[in-house]
């Protein structure tokens, strides 16, 4: 196994083309060709992994935080940064990120902590708009259905918990081949009239490519005609955050006490209580300010996120409960997801947690 054969699995996971543009995700380091001795898994990467990762005979690390994030002009050890590169490079330690790939799975960070608050009825709080293409093409009617089933082998077609969605209709396609035609039907030079069947599917715009090579490769005709759009549609199985339910009711007071001891948070500052029982609940792992408003509309009656800043306790105006709970502390189970993905992918192989907490936040 390769490097690229991990990558391939996780981008089966949380595909990096929903990833937020300004994010910086993928192999960072090393050579997607390397032979992988052992998978390290950690939030973050700081010189003490790449030396834990040496320990353990690991060579690929797969980090949720990129090392690489803004730009550099000179590589000295002069930083954390930069020592992480030098020292992964001279050990021949790749390293993978996968940061907001991962924040917009719908099994990803915020998944894992609606599963450790025991939240039901979970679903995404910010969908991802034009994460959804269609395809429209035509084919001759005895070929539509073998081109149909090649379209949805490929993964097109799929709408929510439905696949093998289409939508079709007949009509008269015509055509007319030059001298250097191989005409489907015909010959060159001569105008034709064939019964088609116009065919429309959708298909996640991460399976662009396969979507469009089995395209090719069914239909019969020289040239195939075919039209893709991107959608404006929210995707309901991706985006930013997550909202749930809790079994039952409970107190302002007695929802923040539990949330301290689940999520294992030392200290967690929150908006003024509203004198309202707490039972639907979003959730932004990670900086999540800008989610607010999205959990308001929601009708949450509290939202989970980290990094507020003081004025930000003020857009709660009375109408949800604020409570950040720490960076760290709302990303930490993140490397448990990767851990039990990629042990199902790969059993029986190195597959390790970093043992490191990396938390640069201290509190007394």
């Amino acid at each position: 196994m390769i490097v690229q054969d991990v990558v391939e699995k996780l981008d089966e996971f949380a595909p990096l083309a929903y990833a937020e543009d300004y994010d910086n995700v993928g192999l960072l380091i090393g050579d997607k060709k390397e032979k992988v001795k052992g998978i390290l898994i950690t939030l973050d990467v700081l010189p003490e992994v790449i030396d834990e990762a040496i320990e353990n005979n690991c060579n690929l690390i797969v980090s949720f935080h990129p090392i690489i994030f803004n730009s550099l002009k000179k590589i000295t050890g002069k930083t954390y940064v930069e020592r992480v590169i030098l020292k992964a490079i001279k050990h021949d330690i790749s390293v993978f990120a996968i940061h907001t790939a991962l924040d917009n799975a719908f099994e990803g960070v915020n998944s894992a902590v609606c599963n450790i608050l025991n939240l039901k009825n979970k679903s995404i709080l910010i969908p991802q708009s034009k994460t959804i293409k269609k395809l429209t093409t035509y084919v001759p009617s005895k070929d539509a259905k073998k081109v149909r089933e090649a379209l949805f082998k490929a993964g097109g077609g799929s709408i929510g918990n439905y696949e093998n969605c289409s939508f079709n209709s007949n009509g008269i396609g015509t055509y007319k081949g030059n001298n250097n035609s191989n005409p489907y039907f015909g010959e060159p030079n001569k105008d034709q009239n064939l019964e088609e069947v116009k065919i429309e599917i959708i298909y996640a715009k991460h399976l662009e490519s396969s979507v469009l090579s089995s395209l090719f490769k069914s239909h019969p005709y020289e040239s195939v005609a075919y039209e893709t759009y991107t959608l404006e549609n929210g995707n309901q199985f991706i985006g930013l955050g997550m909202i749930g339910d809790l079994e039952e009711k409970i107190s302002e007071n007695d929802f923040i006490n539990f949330v301290k001891k689940t999520m294992k948070s030392d200290l967690i500052r929150h908006s003024k209580f509203i004198n309202k029982p707490i039972k639907k609940v979003a959730i932004l792992a990670g900086s999540g300010s800008f989610a607010i408003e999205s959990a308001k509309l929601a009708k949450a009656d509290a939202f989970i996120t980290s990094d507020l800043k003081y004025h930000d306790f003020f857009k709660a105006e009375n109408e949800l409960l604020l409570l950040d709970i720490g960076h760290y502390e709302s990303e930490q189970y993140t490397k448990n997801v990767l851990e039990a993905y990629l042990k199902k992918k790969i059993p029986n192989f190195a597959i390790l947690l970093s043992k490191i907490n990396t938390n640069p936040v201290k509190y007394k």
